[in-house]
């Protein structure tokens, strides 16, 4: 409980775990099933159909996939930019020019990553995307979003923000992940909707 007598609401490093755990029960079957429903819903979205270019990520083991998303994005003409990891936490970006083009990268003791090779844009390159597609562990019925606490997406929210870009912000979640309510600090931006295998939902 609470000092106010409620019950305390769960931390985030708890609930991270509690959401992973979920995952990675899926079987590979699982992941690829969603990830064909995922992007089918993801591509009926007017953001993405209206967008030149789209700030995307390359999914890693169980989480909800966005390989076939990033395809058709691409073979729809739209300019997919995709993030590679620094020594700091912040992401550099570079454009998705198909599956034979990225590269495994072991960051330390992390998980190893995908990430775009050829050229790298700099960290700015986020500013100019009409669509921010956002990793995520939950989102609850407010928009904010629970990510995996390394920090990276909290820098690229507020670098759109110094530069006052406001792209629409859609996180990729399974339909379990969308929750009543996750602990936010006052760093946290709400993103503008969620995308999961069995459809879409917008917050205000």
């Amino acid at each position: 409980m609470s000092h106010t007598g409620r019950p305390a609401e769960p931390d985030k490093r708890t609930l991270r775990r509690e959401f992973l755990t979920v995952r990675n029960r899926l079987t590979a079957d699982d992941v690829q099933s969603s990830a064909t429903a995922l992007a089918g819903r993801a591509l009926e979205l007017p953001e993405l159909a209206h967008a030149d270019t789209v700030a995307a990520y390359v999914s890693v083991g169980s989480e909800p996939g966005t390989v076939a998303l990033l395809d058709a994005l691409r073979a729809r003409g739209v300019r997919v930019l995709l993030p590679a990891l620094l020594p700091d936490n912040d992401l550099d970006w570079g454009a998705y020019a198909g599956q034979d083009s990225l590269e495994r990268v072991q960051h330390g003791g992390k998980m190893a990553l995908f990430e775009p090779g050829g050229e790298r844009l700099g960290p700015e390159a986020v500013t100019g995307a009409d669509v921010v597609l956002l990793p995520g562990l939950a989102v609850d019925a407010r928009g904010m979003r629970l990510g995996r606490g390394g920090g990276s997406y909290d820098r690229v929210l507020a670098r759109l923000e110094r530069a006052g870009a406001r792209p629409p912000l859609v996180v990729l979640l399974y339909d379990t992940e969308v929750v009543e309510r996750v602990p936010e600090e006052p760093h946290d931006r709400p993103v503008h909707a969620v995308v999961t295998p069995s459809g879409v939902r917008r917050f205000g």
